[in-house]
């Protein structure tokens, strides 16, 4: 697709999720930096990268790096990003993308005045094609007036005090972890398909594990749900296991939305039902290929994704013929397309579908507003 290169900064899940995803949109992968020069050279080498760096600098002074994929531990997000766009480089940064509004702040300003530069936060989900096609249909006015928004976002691999990952740390991923961290994906994906903007929030949070046990070594995401560690020390928490917020939109519209990373059996379930005046549509993430479409005067429906039934919005973000199911890595090669694809085409409006540092700044600023909610028990505007 592009002869841009990408430099992916981050080993870990996320750094393995994204070079696997640049590589199937088309966008070579020139080099990965790690946490060490030895990380970064052995990760090189098992994936195939033709470079690796020593340092971040290094990463920037590479002319053939023209992005920068940023999939390191949220505390790092801001000065990584500040300096990249100031390196003249285009960048795709996981969420959050930053660990305050007030650094999102000034991440949208420098944006703003970089206009050859793409800057993007890699909120991935809204790329499933039948999320793409709720939002044609919002935006054609079939659901009428959207009377409110409801769902949830769960996942499992919390559950026990032995489970222990960087995430759950406030100083490492900030002061909500469940919330920011899985919550801030509904919340972008329910704006994308409907454009409602939150305007205040009230919010009740839970930390299930005050204490968790903390493995000798650190542990990759996901991983601690292969058993636990043989020597852990005891590490006090104060991050969100799971919470629920209500929410009032800008049109009188309501929402509401739990979140949990602490529900047995849920490993990755994001779940949202828009209903509107004319009809609804529901969808849930472990059974990405089916929209439910719901009728007060006729039978409900299921739309299952198959190109050839899809408005040609989302029929861009399919690859494959019905009944061949897509799910998660293709979202990642969607969301790269999209981001390459307006580079390519000189765009940098950042009017297309993929996110802004603009729409990561208003996740924070929800966040936000549902902590202080939390923690003052009263609706908060946001």
């Amino acid at each position: 697709m592009s002869r841009i290169g990408a430099a992916v900064v981050g080993t870990g899940f996320m750094g393995a999720v994204h070079t696997e995803g640049l590589r199937r949109a088309g966008v070579p992968v020139v080099g990965i930096l790690g946490s060490s020069e030895g990380k970064s050279r052995q990760v090189a080498e098992r994936w195939g990268i033709p470079r690796a760096y020593g340092s971040f600098e290094e990463l920037l002074a590479d002319p053939d790096a023209q992005a920068v994929h940023i999939c390191v531990p949220n505390r790092f997000h801001v000065e990584m990003a500040r300096a990249a766009l100031l390196a003249g480089k285009h960048v795709l940064c996981e969420k959050p993308l930053a660990m305050t509004s007030m650094e999102s702040a000034e991440l949208v300003e420098l944006a703003s005045r970089r206009p050859g530069q793409a800057a993007a936060v890699c909120y991935n989900i809204r790329f499933y094609p039948l999320c793409l096609e709720a939002r044609e249909w919002v935006r054609r006015g079939d659901l009428g007036e959207i009377l409110h928004v409801n769902g949830s976002y769960s996942q499992d691999w919390l559950l026990y005090a032995t489970d222990y990952n960087w995430r759950v740390l406030a100083e490492e991923g900030g002061d909500l972890r469940a919330v920011a961290d899985i919550g801030s994906h509904w919340l972008d994906l329910t704006h994308a398909i409907t454009g409602l903007e939150v305007e205040a929030v009230c919010a009740d949070l839970k930390t299930v594990h005050p204490v968790r046990h903390r493995p000798a070594g650190e542990v990759e995401t996901f991983k601690s749900k292969e058993g636990p560690a043989a020597e852990t020390h005891p590490i006090p928490i104060t991050t969100d296991d799971y919470g629920c917020a209500m929410l009032r939109y800008h049109t009188g519209a309501r929402g509401n939305l739990w979140v949990s990373q602490v529900t047995a059996g849920r490993k990755n379930c994001l779940r949202f039902e828009i209903a509107g005046s004319e009809q609804s549509l529901a969808w849930d993430s472990e059974r990405p290929n089916e929209l439910w479409i719901g009728r007060r005067d006729e039978p409900n429906r299921s739309l299952i994704r198959d190109p050839s039934l899809l408005s040609v919005a989302a029929r861009g973000a399919v690859s494959y013929p019905g009944g061949h199911n897509e799910g998660y890595g293709d979202t990642f090669k969607q969301t790269f397309r999209a981001f390459y694809g307006a580079i390519a085409a000189g765009d940098f409006s950042g009017s297309g579908p993929y996110a802004t540092f603009a729409d990561g700044h208003r996740d924070l600023l929800i966040c936000e507003a549902i902590l202080r909610s939390h923690q003052e028990e009263r609706w908060f505007k946001v």
